[in-house]
């Protein structure tokens, strides 16, 4: 599905941004988000963004990926979220040792013929596995429960993760559908992001064969890692928080008024300097060096984007609260970045911002 272009990335998502995903928003919201919206970014090369160049994928910088996922996230956050899902196994496809899974699935997941999905949040809470992952001839039998896999009926496969009784985490990709031992639930009922198609997954003796693992890691190994990425405040977040900025300006010109304005300019520049310590903190860093920063920003940038979403509704009026109002779905959308990708220390750090500025 890729087109070749010299047309800039970011640029492309822009044009992708304001032509399609922003003036469906309102209306993908209140259904479900359309394949066609995905394929038309993966025409434009950019669903497979940062996969890797030998397999059709854009080979780009981090920061033209956290650009592009700025400027999607604040267009369309349904959208966004079914694409997001798509990277993870993108991405540990692209580092596997499985070559000819490679061969048969990344390219296609590169350029976006292939809609990835991911069933991993279990792994990371306490308590003994939500999905077991046992070893049997010729691969692995999982069996648990999934509490969150989004974008089912969307996407093509899945990556799906479970724990060994040897502490290890085994990664799968499989199809995305019912069947041998998977079943979806129906959709989740959300307050948020409902056109995602949001599912819980039952696995009860589903056997998946060798050719489709992706990775076998130490859990802990994982964790850590896993911990490391969680704690820094995410492109989606800034993009969000840009899109709330420029709406608020606008209706602060439409209504001659200068406090929103003002309120605009000052949430404007809390977010550039926030996201210049967060991307600093990523860039020039390694991974695991000051975490308790990292999550103190990123608990910030929470904070901040639940604000300009309220400063936008309340600017706005009552005409903010119809369904088919851009402010009451970004406000939402924003609540929702508080749960996105949480973890226990995401949760703490945001919690004690909150309190400390007496929220």
């Amino acid at each position: 599905m890729t087109t070749a272009t010299s047309t800039p990335p970011v640029e492309l998502a822009r044009s992708l941004a304001d032509d399609l995903l922003r003036p469906l928003a309102e209306q993908v919201d209140r259904t479900v988000v359309p394949r066609s919206h995905l394929d038309a970014w993966a025409r434009a090369g950019l669903l497979g963004l940062s996969g890797p160049t030998a397999h059709g994928g854009g080979g780009a910088p981090a920061r033209v990926v956290r650009e592009v996922a700025e400027i999607l996230a604040g267009a369309c956050g349904a959208t966004w979220f079914v694409a997001t899902q798509h990277e993870t196994p993108l991405a540990t496809l692209a580092a596997s040792g499985n070559h000819a899974l490679q061969d048969r699935l990344l390219e296609d997941l590169c350029t976006g013929t292939v809609l990835g999905g991911v069933a991993i949040a279990q792994l990371r809470r306490p308590g003994p596995p939500a999905v077991t992952a046992t070893r049997v001839e010729g691969g692995w039998r999982f069996d648990g429960h999934v509490g969150w896999m989004t974008s089912w009926g969307i996407c093509d496969v899945v990556l799906l993760g479970g724990v060994s009784p040897a502490g290890e985490v085994v990664y799968v990709l499989v199809p995305a559908r019912d069947g041998g031992g998977l079943t979806a639930s129906p959709p989740l009922q959300l307050a948020a992001m409902q056109a995602t198609v949001t599912v819980t997954l039952d696995l009860d003796g589903f056997c998946v064969a060798d050719a489709d693992v992706v990775d076998v890691v130490d859990v802990t190994a994982w964790l850590t890692a896993d911990a490391a990425k969680t704690a820094n405040a995410r492109p989606h977040t800034f993009g969000l928080q840009r899109e709330c900025v420029r709406r608020l300006a606008e209706t602060a010109a439409r209504r001659d008024d200068g406090t929103a304005a003002a309120l605009a300019q000052q949430l404007a520049q809390e977010g550039n300097r926030l996201r210049a310590v967060a991307y600093a903190l990523v860039d020039e860093l390694p991974a695991e060096e000051r975490i308790e920063e990292r999550l103190a920003v990123r608990a910030a940038s929470l904070e901040l984007v639940v604000r300009t979403a309220t400063a936008l509704v309340a600017a706005t009026g009552g005409s903010a609260m119809a369904l088919s109002a851009a402010p009451q779905r970004l406000a939402r959308e924003a609540v929702f970045h508080l749960v996105q990708a949480q973890t226990a220390p995401v949760r703490e750090a945001t919690l004690q911002l909150l309190r400390d500025t007496g929220a």
